[in-house]
């Protein structure tokens, strides 16, 4: 981990009508290192990671992305990702890499441990398997910011452990990952910093 942030937050609120979910966040991101958003349910990390990705507005604060020159700045895992039926893990990724740079699926594939699943198809790939896809799916272009959304959620305690292992295997080339989680004894483990929303 190095100090040279690849995102800026700066007093960022964001409110649904007059339902204030998220008030003055601040945070830096830098690059290689993992920053996990920590806080109860209804604490606004879901908000707060679509703000920073650009799916959401903030109503007031800035988002400054300073990371350096990509063509995709930030890849991005949802909470609850969904693939097209019919079609391989390495079809998927290989749509995907077609709308950015082109490249081989498979190197991604087996980044996260999907080599022998490249030619199953999505639909029958188990609930970790799909999160692993997702997370090669975010890491397309090379983005120097992965964000996952609570990635190890729903699974089970060996899958979540590989899920927090490859997160932490993405910094090891400079790329930062900001996730979100619920399972502290892995954010202990695996985070560089961590950020309460209370």
């Amino acid at each position: 981990m190095n100090d040279d942030p690849v995102l800026r937050v700066d007093g960022v609120s964001k409110s649904f009508g007059s339902v204030e979910v998220l008030s003055d966040v601040s945070v830096s991101i830098p690059s290689g290192s993992v920053v996990a958003v920590i806080g109860p349910n209804g604490s606004g990390k879901t908000t707060l990671l679509r703000t920073l990705v650009g799916d959401l507005r903030p109503t007031t604060g800035v988002v400054s992305d300073v990371g350096p020159d990509a063509d995709r700045p930030i890849g991005y895992l949802p909470q609850e990702p969904t693939f097209r039926p019919g079609f391989t893990a390495a079809e998927t990724l290989a749509f995907y890499s077609s709308l950015l740079d082109g490249r081989d699926p498979e190197p991604l594939l087996e980044r996260v441990g999907l080599g022998a699943a490249a030619d199953r198809h999505v639909e029958a790939l188990s609930g970790g398997m799909r999160q692993l896809l997702g997370i090669a799916q975010a890491t397309v272009g090379d983005p120097p910011l992965i964000v996952l959304d609570e990635p190890a959620s729903g699974l089970d305690p060996g899958m979540s452990v590989r899920i927090f292992e490859v997160a932490e295997e993405l910094t090891a080339a400079g790329t930062a990952v900001l996730l979100s989680s619920h399972d502290l004894s892995l954010v202990e483990r695996t985070a560089d910093r961590v950020a309460l929303l209370d």
